[in-house]
């Protein structure tokens, strides 16, 4: 398929600052944020979208491996994490960091919002508009414009197929997944770039509609500060950041002033913006009530050779245990990322890695009830704890169990349960392990789901911002991102994410 190319203007390549007039800016590119650009441009204003994040072009992310693509689009290198307290474990959470944001280097999974959880919005959360008959427009014109479409059973990994057979043999139903692809051949590296620009993420889509409507993009621009006079936004301000030797420096200042100020700078650093622009103080929410979806893998050994990267890298799930709070995913990754994570050093690690060819992996996050707090650090960067609900934690052995029953069922001879330095184990061997017992400072968790920290709500008192995502003490500001997202989802979130976004953007055209 032809490659969508998107303009941007590079901040790093600027000399000096840079003072701009628009109707709007968008703080961030990514799903949320590339959403309201284009459907504001395309309304007639004058947009321009400041990203954080370096430019990386489609045409340079299909040459990178994984590696490459880990140092240039994400942000920290993969490393960012909420620190455990209270018992809980520290989560590696990923998230992007380019223009396009946290869309180039997801598995590109679109799942609607739960009907349950819309239920709790509309009803417990009196979030009247946000019931699936109401959002469904939004919906159906997010996936037409990404291209949502269901993931074949023949693009299925040999990983995720004997996971498949096991789990049907203890009772688990494996449905196929939707992601926002076109042309996939299924090479298995869509959180590492897609080699072919089968994976359509908002630098293929939203983006250069965009700027197809007239919209400025800039990279490299960090936005410090949203000013705020007589109560009301009237722009931003920041720095014009330049990469010399792998280190950003201050190059020059940015200044936008704008009668709208979107905020899309996701669930970590919207509430650090906020907070340092003096909003949200009325409620007292800003960075509070952060949910992340803790995720766990199983990796299993079989006697056979699985080679798990041919084939989708995420193609099928069940939600069979959706009731207790539990959603399980098939993934698989690229061979020299997983060879990282194997457990042992040193000639121990090296036999573990060679494993890598008969291994299948399948993966199980919780729904969580959120305990994950955003604080300003003494950088650039928050410091973020999670304190884990402890009816959350009990689900950690229910879904390690379930996981490796699964492949179990299948033929795999051993397991490796997502515990520190835990190496494989037998069924025997399972069935022997106190799993409850296991600290939690062991325990091998990661996120790729920070949502919450800037809640909407129908109270002042107890939210950020309106439904609208109108702040509720500073007139002209919106914040778009998954910030806004008032629970847990329990699936995978780019969808909801861009829904909401376009909801609230066509609310403020209106």
């Amino acid at each position: 398929m032809p490659i969508v190319s998107t303009p941007v203007r590079e901040g790093r390549r600027h000399a000096g600052d840079l003072d701009i007039d628009a109707d709007a800016v968008v703080i961030g590119s990514g799903a949320s944020g590339a959403v309201v650009a284009a459907i504001l441009a395309e309304a007639g204003e004058r947009v321009v979208i400041l990203e954080e994040g370096p430019h990386v072009p489609v045409a340079e992310i299909q040459k990178m491996r994984p590696s490459q693509h880990l140092r240039r689009a994400w942000r920290d290198g993969g490393m960012t994490v909420a620190v455990g307290v209270g018992g809980s474990p520290t989560i590696n959470v990923t998230m992007g960091r380019a223009v396009g944001g946290s869309s180039i280097v997801t598995g590109g999974v679109c799942f609607r919002t739960p009907e349950h959880v819309l239920h709790e919005w509309s009803h417990r959360l009196e979030l009247a508009d946000y019931t699936s008959e109401r959002l469904a427009p939004y919906f159906d014109e997010v996936e037409r414009a990404i291209s949502v479409e269901e993931v074949p059973e023949s693009m299925r990994s040999l990983s995720t197929r004997r996971f498949a057979e096991g789990a049907q043999k203890i009772g688990l139903t494996i449905e196929p997944l939707r992601r926002n692809t076109r042309g996939c051949n299924g090479c298995g590296r869509c959180n590492f770039g897609c080699p072919h620009g089968a994976k359509l993420s908002v630098d293929m889509t939203y983006l250069p509609r965009a700027v197809a409507a007239g919209a400025t993009i800039f990279s490299d621009c960090l936005v410090d500060q949203i000013v705020v006079e007589s109560g009301r936004a009237v722009g931003v301000k920041g720095r014009i950041l330049e990469r010399d030797g792998g280190f950003l420096s201050r190059q020059g200042q940015i200044s936008v002033r704008a009668r709208r100020v979107v905020v899309a700078a996701g669930a970590y650093h919207t509430p650090l913006l906020l907070e340092r622009s003096g909003v949200g103080r009325r409620s007292g929410q800003v960075g509070r009530n952060m949910t992340l979806h803790p995720a766990f893998r199983m990796f299993a050994r079989f006697e056979e050779r699985i080679d798990g990267w041919k084939g989708a890298l995420q193609s099928a799930y069940t939600r069979t245990l959706e009731a207790e709070g539990i959603t399980m995913m098939g993934l698989f990754v690229p061979p020299g990322v997983l060879a990282a994570t194997m457990p042992g050093f040193g000639e121990e690690h090296s036999r573990g890695a060679k494993l890598i060819p008969h291994l299948a992996v399948f993966g199980g996050l919780i729904h969580d009830e959120g305990g994950g707090t955003v604080r300003r650090g003494p950088g650039r960067e928050p410091i973020v704890t999670y304190r884990m609900a402890a009816a959350d934690k009990a689900k950690i052995p229910r879904i390690i169990r379930t996981m490796a029953e699964a492949f179990f069922a299948a033929g795999a001879r051993e397991v490796f349960p997502p515990i520190l330095g835990q190496k494989g184990v037998t069924a025997d061997e399972l069935s022997a392990m106190d799993l409850e017992g296991v600290p939690a400072m062991r325990l091998e968790c990661s996120s790729q789901h920070p949502l919450g920290s800037a809640r909407m709500g129908v109270d002042p008192k107890s939210s950020v911002v309106d439904p609208d995502g109108k702040a509720w003490d500073v007139g002209g500001l919106y914040v778009v991102d998954g910030s806004v997202v008032p629970t847990s989802l329990g699936v995978n979130p780019q969808l909801t994410i861009m829904t909401i976004a376009t909801r609230m953007a066509r609310r403020m055209v209106s």
